[in-house]
This record gives C-alpha cells, sequence and structure tokens, in this order.
C-alpha cells in the first residue's frame, strides 16, 4: 500500500483518483503531478515502485500545501477573518454560512438540527 503525505492511497485505484484521497490534492493537481512525474494516469497505486513513490511525495513536498499544513492554514485564515469583524468571520463566529446562501428555510448542514422556538412547552 502506497503511503504518501501521511495518507494510504487504496491500492486498487487508478493514481490519477488515489492521490485525490489527500487532502488538498483534487483531480487536476493529481494529473499535473502524475505528468511532472512522469507516470501514466491508469497506472494503479500497488503497481507503484518504491522510486515512483519517493518522486511523487518529493513532487507533492516541494510544490504543493497539503493535509496538516493546509488544514492549519484554512483555520487561521478563518480566525484572521473573525479577528477582523468582517461580514465572513462574523458569518463564521455564528455558524451560518458566509458564502450568500439563503437561510430561511434551508442551511440546515450550518446550523444544524431544528430547534422550534416560540412552542410552550406544558
Amino acid at each position: 500500500m502506497a503511503r504518501i503525505a501521511g495518507v494510504d492511497l487504496p491500492n486498487k485505484k487508478r493514481m490519477e483518483y488515489a492521490l485525490t484521497y489527500i487532502y488538498g490534492i483534487g483531480l487536476h493537481n493529481s494529473r499535473l503531478i502524475l505528468d511532472a512525474v512522469g507516470i501514466d494516469y491508469n497506472k494503479r497505486a500497488f503497481e507503484l515502485t518504491e522510486d515512483e513513490a519517493a518522486a511523487i511525495r518529493k513532487e507533492i513536498q516541494e510544490n504543493y500545501m497539503v493535509e496538516g499544513d493546509l488544514r492549519k492554514k484554512v483555520a487561521m485564515d478563518i480566525k484572521a477573518l473573525m479577528d477582523l469583524g468582517s461580514y465572513r468571520g462574523l458569518r463564521h463566529r455564528k455558524g451560518l454560512p458566509c458564502r450568500g446562501q439563503k437561510t430561511k428555510t434551508n442551511a440546515r448542514t450550518r446550523k444544524g438540527k431544528k430547534r422550534t422556538v416560540g412552542a410552550a412547552t406544558k
């Protein structure tokens, strides 16, 4: 099993899709990485040699921010928005959508389970 950037890649998947299991690498970046290293997209993860895996690791480490570093950067960016008091920061602080979606009927993912307000309990 190939382990790249602290993530075990699924053995049976083609490499272009297996690399997308790493946080911060989508299909486009996966293809760019494989082109830079010179590995066929159709090669399966279990078919990788140790040299190829090392080349992929090196390419990702030098040119991409992934996994823990990227998660930390995103969290710090959100914290900076909240500290600034910007509109987006306030929406993050309140746990509401901050990209303009309507919240009257949907937004349950951000708002959480429905809480009825105003109903008298006896």
